[in-house]
């Protein structure tokens, strides 16, 4: 797969506010295994497979960006390693990587299925992940994703460690779900040598379970983790929107993304784009730009990139996520249609 000539190769991305965007989020399907309460409602209608960017509307795509400074690529969904030929993508843009145009090629993943997939991860150029994981108790994780094995995810770590795989995990706090495990789930990653990043709930599709009642501010989990934990400011910074602090008992990196305490949208470098085809360049924006039609509309990928020299021209200075009105979702769209 190739990338079709673009007379503008080169030219940064660079939004009204003077931010540079290097950082592309792009999810390769809608699709999940697992229904957590945060992010999906149990019945979840997804998008017919026909409305999905092809394998090779998602490489050119993908190199479009890199064409234009794009250093930084992070495939999500939904849960990507559903989407079979996942990998073939990610072994057709490990190219960049060799060419030294892209920096990382990486994918955010719930783990279930990476026990089977790791090696192939590595094999494609990948050299570190996210993976979504909320508690260590196996009735507990269950419940929060309505249907999960916990044994699943566990080998799955074992398998991406032993393919040598950088794991970070995320974790999404949880008013009276999962508060009580936070610092057994710091010491677990640090354990393991590998960072966490703790996240407040999103506002993001309707899921049947009330946001207000799980929401748990950032700011409370810090300090009650400071009781018993040294927690060291850090300049460290990821290329994501995470503030990182390092832990000093146990040596490891500790993240946190706080989207409804405190804003990070005045260094925001990133962009997503759904497995549709519509680009988003604010999480907490409606607003979006639908690049399948310009993919599909020419040959060449002209209408491609004034399209997306439209839609960061257009990029919010910031969401208006509001912790006080997250009883219903802000955004309509499910996350899993976005992309994490």
């Amino acid at each position: 797969m190739t990338c079709p000539a673009f007379s503008g190769r080169g030219r940064p991305l660079v939004d009204g506010y003077g931010r540079h965007v290097n950082y592309l989020r792009v999810s390769v399907t809608d699709r999940c295994d697992l229904r957590c309460t945060y992010c999906m409602s149990e019945q979840m209608t997804f998008l017919p497979r026909r409305d999905l960017l092809t394998l090779e509307e998602l490489d050119r795509l993908c190199s479009a960006f890199v064409a234009r400074g794009v250093r930084r690529i992070r495939l999500t969904g939904g849960e990507p390693l559903v989407r079979r030929d996942v990998t073939a993508l990610l072994g057709s843009l490990s190219r960049h990587l060799d060419a030294g145009t892209l920096d990382e090629l990486t994918l955010t993943t719930n783990g279930t299925m990476l026990a089977q997939r790791a090696q192939d991860l590595a094999a494609c150029g990948v050299r570190r992940i996210n993976v979504s994981l909320d508690t260590l108790d196996p009735d507990r994780y269950r419940t929060i994703t309505r249907r999960g094995d916990l044994a699943e995810v566990l080998n799955g770590l074992d398998a991406a460690q032993s393919a040598g795989l950088s794991v970070k995990l995320n974790v999404v706090a949880l008013r009276d779900v999962n508060e009580d495990e936070l610092g057994d789930l710091v010491r677990f990653a640090h354990g393991r040598g590998m960072d966490l990043t703790l996240i407040e709930v999103m506002p993001l599709g309707e899921t049947g379970h009330d946001r207000a009642a799980r929401f748990l501010p950032l700011d409370v989990v810090r300090h009650r983790l400071s009781r018993t934990l040294t927690l060291e400011p850090l300049a460290y910074r990821s290329a994501g929107p995470a503030r990182y602090v390092r832990v000093a008992e146990t040596g490891g990196r500790l993240g946190f993304i706080t989207p409804l305490t405190h804003t990070f949208c005045e260094g925001c470098n990133r962009v997503r784009v759904t497995c549709a085809g519509q680009l988003y360049t604010c999480l907490g924006h409606e607003a979006g730009r639908d690049l399948r039609a310009a993919l599909r509309g020419s040959e060449g990928d002209g209408l491609l990139h004034d399209a997306i020299d439209d839609a960061i021209a257009h990029k919010p200075s910031g969401h208006d996520f509001v912790a006080d009105r997250i009883s219903g979702p802000a955004i309509a769209r499910h996350m899993s249609v976005t992309g994490g």
